[in-house]
């Protein structure tokens, strides 16, 4: 039997919104581990194929302790239905809510920015009301290094070899795309909860996750598999932009840590914390470094630069080192072996291939 100390959730209970995707279900996967009730919200839209996602909460689906509800968290009549169930029971055993349902990605925001509106802003702000309502004291938010737009639009514009990345300090007030304006706004709709109504609120930027699971539009996931094939990946620009590619391990181990922290120990019931490796590599190495793992070559179609894309991403995250614990241990040089390992086993199961 496991110890209490194995447990540290065995009366506590959560919610994970996008329960069944990339993030969300690993986070499904790991409180149910600590002990903790979960309840998951995911309305397995066609973004990508459906079946991924209950491929994600195969082992989630069976336990005793978890509970799946299908709806759009767009939808404020399905969530009120569901707080009516659950509220009650998050209130009482002093959980929380993970809000990592989104409609993510900076390309479809630009044809579509009344969608990553209505379901990143608007159905936060629901969701915030429900907390709100059911005396629900406990919300974590999953935002992104995108809130930060380009990095000569900061304050400290420091040369690239003295840059030690992106601070939460940082000006977010001017976003390049609709999806990062979402997540900024996302922010400071939750900065007014936790002030106003003493909604006690993490937010978590989140630098390009990826690792098992990753949906399959993402750059690691997508040239793995074209490359796999033999067949040509399009590069946006000249493959000289840097990224803070972050693996799941480590963006788990600062959820979690997230969870149990206490904004209101530092002075103020809302805090923001970087999750990166902080580390970059070039798109252009990045391939490199797939090429090796699967042992082929790329084939590339080099494309103009794409709008709304930023030419760098890296965390500073000494604040989520000090506050949190933040130990992230899996440099790209780890990860994408783990990530092809993954991927190639997976293509033994039809619904991935």
């Amino acid at each position: 039997m496991n110890t209490r100390k194995d447990t540290p959730y065995a009366d506590k209970s959560f919610l994970v919104t996008g329960g069944a995707g990339f993030i969300g279900s690993h986070v499904v996967d790991a409180l149910l581990l600590q002990g903790a009730t979960v309840y998951a919200i995911d309305d397995f839209n066609d973004y990508y194929d459906p079946a991924l996602k209950t491929l994600n909460l195969a082992a989630a689906l069976e336990h005793p302790r978890f509970k799946l509800y299908k709806a759009d968290i767009r939808d404020a009549h399905a969530m009120a239905a569901i707080f009516q169930d659950i509220g009650p029971k998050l209130s009482e055993q002093h959980g929380a809510i993970v809000h990592l349902a989104a409609r993510a990605g900076v390309r479809p925001s630009l044809s579509q920015p009344q969608l990553y509106l209505e379901t990143n802003v608007n159905a936060t702000l629901t969701l915030a009301e429900l907390a709100r309502n059911y005396g629900i004291r406990r919300f974590i938010l999953a935002s992104s290094s995108s809130v930060y737009g380009e990095r000569g639009q900061q304050t400290t514009q420091k040369p690239l070899d003295d840059f030690t990345g992106f601070e939460e300090t940082d000006d977010v007030s001017k976003p390049i795309s609709p999806y990062a304006s979402s997540k900024a706004m996302a922010e400071s709709l939750l900065h007014t909860y936790a002030h106003l109504h003493g909604l006690e609120t993490v937010a978590l930027r989140f630098f390009t996750v990826y690792g098992p699971r990753q949906r399959p539009d993402l750059a690691i996931h997508k040239f793995t598999r074209l490359i796999h094939q033999d067949r040509p990946i399009e590069v946006y620009g000249d493959g000289s932009a840097r990224r803070d590619f972050t693996y799941i391990d480590d963006i788990l181990q600062g959820i979690l840590a997230a969870i149990s922290f206490s904004a209101f120990t530092t002075g103020t019931p809302f805090e923001v914390f970087n999750l990166g490796e902080s580390q970059t590599i070039t798109v252009a190495r990045l391939i490199e470094t797939i090429e090796l793992a699967l042992g082929k070559s790329a084939q590339i179609n080099w494309q103009p630069a794409a709008p709304g894309d930023v030419t760098l991403t890296c965390a500073n995250i000494n604040k989520a080192k000090k506050l949190l614990g933040y130990t992230p241990s899996t440099p790209i040089q780890l990860g994408i072996p783990r990530f092809t390992d993954w991927f190639l086993a997976s293509q033994q199961t039809p619904a991935l291939v």
